[in-house]
């Protein structure tokens, strides 16, 4: 199954793949902001969604 970590600001991708990563270890690698917009990000924000996937 998925899993993906999403800028909530930009809806950018940081992360997708199918290994669980703690967010905090994913904004280490940007320095805590999204590559895309540059928003800054902290680990606190996140909310965890799931969705199904679609057939």
């Amino acid at each position: 199954m998925p899993f993906e970590i999403l800028c909530d600001n930009c809806g950018n991708s940081l992360y997708s793949g199918i290994d669980l990563k703690y967010a905090s270890n994913i904004l280490k690698l940007y320095n805590g902001r999204c590559k895309r917009c540059g928003e800054f990000l902290s680990y606190r924000d996140f909310v965890l969604e799931i969705e199904p996937l679609e057939k």
